[in-house]
């Protein structure tokens, strides 16, 4: 009974997301069938990348590598609030400073996060001490400490599939939201007050003319010490990707700065697999200029700056696609996507394979590393903004509640958002589908 309500909610997302006029446009990307190396079991790899650019941060800061990062544990998140609940949850996500004052356990501070997917409100919870244990039962449970509400105001009409990005920073809640289709170049950005009952909701931006696919996803804040000596005045990363091509191949990265002038947010690229082309709303793309492992059913859904103590990493937490991959229905069915008028359609297979979209084999929830000294490179103009790669991975698979596909459930993407406690050395991992009916779990990692 269980696994059939789980998969009427899921259902539900989908049909809501996705109308029959998007069901029919005709899609760019091949309907090819491609290997990528399925990682066996060792947690960590480190993947042996060099540079002779020169970057202010090389010598003077070390790279975090997998084995800094220790886990600690997850926690449970709390019931529905204020119209909304954690079912479907945790895409977006940003660690708050000063919440939660009166704890006085080794956690301090709270998360702002996005609840279930159809609604797309904020809550505030505390962070309880997390406990290491495959039993959700064992788990402590976070409290609301503001109920959900809806930040965005009127500033977004109805969007299909959404896709948001939130983080603190000073003092506000800065904000993003687009969608899966985005056929126009349009704002993106905004922010609002902390306080989810007001929150004098301020936008929308437009950053500069790049492209909604790479904009409107994760966000974070860049270190003081990095944006004055390499992008002065630009505070903030956001970015995106988009499964299949329209976002290039890879995850893309900006530095923006926070305050708009005629409400342009000015950028930096940092990381783009691809080129962007004026007016249009898709990244120009081709095979060698892609991430080292790309593979179109890819999820990067989170990313984080790190640092602690002498190192720091730029992260991006995701389901990363193994083995064959191809465009059309979770049991294999190769979906034909050229339009030629000779093509033959296959029937939609029975639940639960009839979700059309981009599958593979297997899928393992992944962390990336990237060497912020590449990222500065690329900031002045150094390196291409498709040279860095990842330098080292780290499986979650093993931290993880249900690892691995589940298609009565509806459950394709393991992890989603991240947020991190700097002064702590806090890293929070939102899985999607861990509790109950669908609930998310946040996982706890100690960085240095």
């Amino acid at each position: 009974m269980t696994k059939v309500l789980a998969f009427i909610l899921i259902l539900s997302i989908f049909i809501a997301g996705c109308s029959s006029a998007e069901q029919e446009i005709p899609l760019e990307e091949p309907s090819i069938v491609e290997e990528q190396p399925v990682m066996e079991s060792p947690v960590t790899e480190i993947i042996e990348t060099s540079s002779n650019v020169p970057s202010p941060l090389e010598t003077s800061t070390k790279t975090l590598q997998p084995s800094d990062i220790e886990y600690l544990g997850a926690f449970r998140l709390p019931e529905a609030s204020g119209g909304s609940n954690w079912e479907f949850s945790g895409y977006a996500a940003t660690f708050y400073p000063e919440g939660d004052q009166a704890s006085n356990d080794n956690y301090p501070g709270s998360l702002f996060a996005i609840g279930h997917d159809h609604h797309q409100m904020v809550s505030e919870v505390s962070i309880p001490t997390p406990v290491i244990s495959k039993n959700v039962e064992d788990l402590n449970t976070a409290e609301t400490l503001q109920p959900f509400a809806d930040i965005r105001g009127n500033l977004y009409g109805e969007q299909e599939i959404p896709r948001a990005g939130i983080v603190y920073h000073k003092d506000k809640l800065y904000f993003s939201w687009g969608q899966h289709f985005e056929f126009e170049i349009t704002p993106t950005h905004g922010r609002s007050s902390l306080d989810l009952s007001d929150p004098q909701t301020e936008g929308l931006w437009r950053i500069e003319n790049y492209p909604n696919y790479i904009l409107n996803d994760y966000m974070f804040e860049i270190p003081a010490s990095w944006y004055q000596k390499n992008t002065p005045g630009k505070t903030l990363a956001t970015g995106r990707f988009r499964d299949g091509l329209w976002s290039g191949r890879g995850p893309a990265l900006l530095a923006i700065n926070d305050e708009p002038g005629n409400n342009v947010l000015e950028a930096t690229p940092l990381l783009l697999y691809g080129t962007v082309e004026p007016g249009n709303p898709e990244i120009i793309q081709s095979e060698d200029i892609a991430m080292d492992g790309f593979s179109e059913p890819d999820e990067w859904s989170g990313a984080e700056w790190l640092t602690a103590e002498d190192k720091a990493a730029v992260i991006f937490v995701g389901t990363k696609a193994v083995g064959k991959s191809w465009y059309g229905f979770a049991n294999g069915i190769v979906y034909p996507t050229s339009g030629d008028e000779d093509e033959v359609y296959p029937d939609v297979p029975d639940w639960p394979y009839d979700e059309r979209g981009w599958w593979s084999e297997d899928i393992q929830a992944q962390m990336i590393f990237y060497d912020p000294a590449d990222l500065a490179a690329v900031a002045q103009g150094q390196m291409e903004t498709w040279e860095p790669q990842p330098y080292a991975v780290f499986n979650l698979d093993p931290y993880l509640i249900n690892p691995g596909f589940n298609y009565e459930a509806g459950k394709r993407y393991l992890v989603g958002a991240v947020a991190y406690d700097r002064e702590n050395e806090y890293l929070y991992v939102f899985e999607r589908l861990a509790d109950g009916d669908g609930k998310s779990v946040v996982h706890v990692f100690k960085v240095g």
